[in-house]
């Protein structure tokens, strides 16, 4: 593969994984690679990196791109070339311990040389980080690591190196065993192939429903710089939507001064009053990561609307909005909150909407009125039970604006036990499976 040929399939890429890389950014990347060269793969890195990347949180599948389209080296790592007798384990140990980051790339090159390949040569050959990592079970040197660190030196070892930094080097040791994994398998199958299937995506591009521990985390991370980042954006809404139509008549008088040329046109200025919002939540399996996320975002926003109410249900419907503290960014521990101080389940622990909706609408559409946007959220699964569109009937005659937000995609709905057609007839209802397009949903479609 060319140089140029290189650059243009990292940045196609890039693009794959949802990063906004256009003809100017890779014009730019290609100047920058002029420019650095090849010699300092580091330095080469952080150029490409200044050149391409635009937003935050985008380094993590930067560097995973990185690393496949400009490799390290080709072929089998030569440490794992001269077949070396010492003890994998103890020699990690020892790299782990001193926090020797050459020696740690080398390891990772061996060990997946040695314990990371499958298949045979009459069928498919890979190479696995994953069996590498089984195989191997570094999290388990933690003890052996810390004795090595105390054996330095007489200090205290706390005082150096806790425990947290141990994982955090182990974790690093992790990640470059799949870097080498990777870059083993795009010799085999190519580089383009593995980009596309084997990168994660970035926070903003997960599936809330297929969000691994990880991806939670920093999901959790983003709630307050999102919160910013859309205030923003609904400030900015606001303003242009204060000034109103066209006063055709105040717009006439000014014309008189310019010749019947109406250069300044004159508008019906406008005090619109802030919205209220009331989210309905399910906070049941999979959707509850979803739910949660997005409850503590719209909290985090309450400065753009005049009122906040939230509701969560299982089966019953119950207030939470008292749960929802401000600067509050943990979703799994709201959940926890819920589950435990709520009365969001009766005499079973399934979804039912039909029977959340009748609550919400028997006992709480006091909290709805004119100036009122609702969001439902939830993959509208009944588990077989009645959909009650009667109630959100009732709920959408009340609110000035009923918006359903679904984390399962299209294709998915009114499949099995999913109600989504059926209820999506009565409210507007949207695909939302990431931080991205709900981002996108709560920016566009609450009125302001």
């Amino acid at each position: 593969m060319t140089l140029p040929s290189r650059l243009v399939g990292f940045a196609g890429a890039l693009r794959e994984q949802g990063l906004r890389i256009g003809p100017g950014e890779t014009v730019d990347a290609a100047a920058a690679l002029e420019v650095l060269g090849m010699s300092d793969r580091e330095r080469l890195r952080e150029g490409l990196a200044a050149a391409l990347l635009r937003a935050d949180g985008q380094r993590t599948v930067f560097d995973a791109a990185f690393d496949l389209y400009f490799p390290n080296g080709v072929g089998t790592p030569e440490s794992a070339r001269n077949d070396e007798d010492a003890d994998l384990d103890q020699r990690l140990v020892q790299a782990l311990a001193g926090d020797d980051s050459g020696a740690l790339t080398q390891l990772a090159g061996e060990a997946v040389d040695a314990l990371g390949g499958f298949g045979s040569a009459e069928g498919p050959q890979g190479w696995s980080a994953h069996q590498t990592l089984e195989r191997l079970q570094p999290q388990t040197l933690l003890a052996r690591v810390l004795a090595a660190m105390r054996g330095e030196s007489e200090e205290d070892f706390t005082d150096r190196l806790d425990r947290d930094e141990i994982r955090r080097r182990i974790d690093g040791f992790r990640d470059r065993v799949r870097t080498e994994a990777r870059r083993r398998s795009a010799e085999l199958r190519g580089t383009d192939h593995v980009a596309k299937h084997a990168i994660a995506p970035s926070a903003d591009q997960v599936d809330f429903l297929n969000a691994g521990r990880d991806q939670l985390a920093e999901l959790r991370r983003a709630v307050q710089p999102l919160a910013r980042k859309l205030a923003t954006r609904m400030t900015a809404r606001r303003r242009r939507a204060s000034r109103g139509s066209i006063d055709l008549r105040r717009t006439l008088r000014r014309s008189l001064s310019t010749g019947g040329v109406p250069l300044h046109p004159a508008h019906a200025h406008r005090r619109p009053a802030r919205p209220e919002i009331v989210l309905l939540c399910d906070v049941s399996g999979s959707v509850a990561g979803f739910a949660n996320f997005t409850m503590l975002l719209v909290q985090a926003l309450r400065d753009q609307f005049s009122k906040v109410r939230v509701f969560a249900f299982v089966n019953r419907t119950d207030e939470v909005t008292r749960m929802i503290e401000p600067g509050a960014a943990d979703p799994a521990e709201l959940g926890r909150r819920i589950l435990t101080e709520a009365t969001v389940t009766g005499w079973h622990d399934s979804s039912d909407y039909g029977n959340a909706l009748a609550e919400f609408a028997e006992h709480h559409l006091d909290a709805i009125g004119p100036r009122t946007s609702v969001l439902i959220l939830g993959d509208a699964r009944t588990n077989g039970w009645n959909p009650n569109l009667d109630a959100l009937h009732d709920i959408k005659e009340r609110a000035r604006r009923v918006f359903w937000l679904n984390p399962e995609p299209e294709s998915r709905w009114s499949t099995g036990d999913s109600a989504a057609h059926a209820y999506a007839q009565v409210a507007e209802m949207h695909e939302c499976r990431n931080t991205q397009r709900l981002t996108h949903l709560v920016s566009t479609l609450i009125p302001v």
